[in-house]
């Protein structure tokens, strides 16, 4: 198994590397008749396209994606949808000097370690860049989603320990942080500028809700839906943490606080993060993710090189001081290609 591909009846395998010529997707069990046109991918990988935020690398690409296959006359056919987007601003002498040494904080040391070698340009498969074909995957994902009324959003709760107090949804696209909180969104704009001239780097939490998921999504003891969740947001690299619903402030409840009472209209609380015994109960689905920090930073670190001898590294180059916020986009495309597979998968038993 490579792992490269993700789902079971909605799979999605992806390819490509930072500085290669191109990255994209084979989505295969996508229904057919679902209304696609690239402009349908253009919102979310905009999102998460470099180059656009103050605070993020120069890096220009255009990320626009062509559909190469899988549909005919504006709508899906049922058959693989490939999609396809091309690097148009790698700068690969950027990383001549990381041949020979492995950078704290990235994947070069495991992936010398795996395979005896690694593309050093920009990390090759295990660069953020990547994402892009999971954007673009998650966009068509949520076409099908749809058609049952389920929506995904996803925000920036926290940057360098500034913490939105008042969730408001209207307002994510409104400030560069995607942040629910404008005021937040100010505190966070100072942060990101104070740490960003002492040459180091942020991390943050992304909150992802899913709202009018059906009861039911989910299978029995080892494919529990918050399971599937939680492997498919911790896949995306800079995630080091995954909590749903009260997450670890349940382990400082009593059972009477954390339990979520059903009441005729419902549930009267959703401790649950609308997931119980591994299985959608109705309520808004709800899951935050730890960010860590960006390992490329202009501060001075100890490494060693490829003969193991001590070295030092200072990483130049044009690098985000966060994750956050293009990463925001790229965790709720992973909870939309779960959620996808869970509704089609479930269609097979009712």
């Amino acid at each position: 198994m490579a792992g490269n591909t993700f789902g079971q009846v909605f799979r999605v395998t992806t390819w490509g590397e930072s500085h290669g010529p191109a990255l994209g997707a084979v989505i295969d069990g996508c229904p057919p008749r679902i209304p696609l046109t690239p402009g349908d991918l253009e919102q979310e990988l905009a999102r998460r396209r470099p180059g656009v935020q103050p605070h993020a690398t120069p890096r220009r690409e255009p990320d626009q994606a062509e559909i190469l296959s899988g549909v005919f006359e504006g709508l899906t056919t049922g058959t693989p949808i490939s999609l396809i987007i091309y690097n148009r601003d790698a700068r690969s002498r950027d990383y001549d000097a990381l041949k020979e040494v492995f950078r704290p904080g990235h994947g070069d040391f495991t992936y010398q370690a795996k395979y005896g070698l690694r593309d050093h340009r920009g990390g090759g498969r295990a660069s953020a860049r990547e994402t892009v074909a999971r954007v673009a995957a998650g966009a068509v994902a949520q076409k099908v989603l749809d058609r049952d009324h389920i929506r995904v959003s996803a925000y920036t709760l926290e940057l360098g320990g500034v913490r939105a107090q008042n969730l408001d949804e209207r307002l994510i696209w409104d400030n560069p942080f995607f942040c629910p909180d404008p005021e937040a969104a100010r505190a966070m704009s100072q942060r990101v500028q104070e740490v960003k001239a002492q040459g180091d780097s942020l991390g943050g939490i992304v909150e992802v809700r899913g709202q009018g998921c059906p009861p039911g999504l989910g299978e029995p003891v080892f494919d529990k839906l918050d399971a599937a969740l939680a492997q498919a947001v911790m896949s995306v690299g800079a995630i080091k943490g995954v909590e749903i619903g009260a997450g670890f402030a349940a382990a400082r409840m009593l059972g009477s606080e954390n339990n979520d009472p059903l009441i005729p209209g419902g549930f009267a609380s959703n401790h649950a993060g609308g997931i119980l015994a591994g299985i959608s109960n109705g309520d808004d689905i709800v899951i935050r993710a730890a960010v860590k920090p960006i390992p490329s930073i202009a501060i001075e670190q100890e490494t060693i090189d490829l003969s193991g001898q001590p070295r030092t590294l200072s990483i130049k180059g044009r690098h985000d001081i966060s994750a956050i916020p293009r990463i925001v986009p790229v965790i709720a495309a992973m909870v939309r290609l779960t959620l996808v597979d869970f509704l089609l998968r479930q269609r097979t038993i009712k």
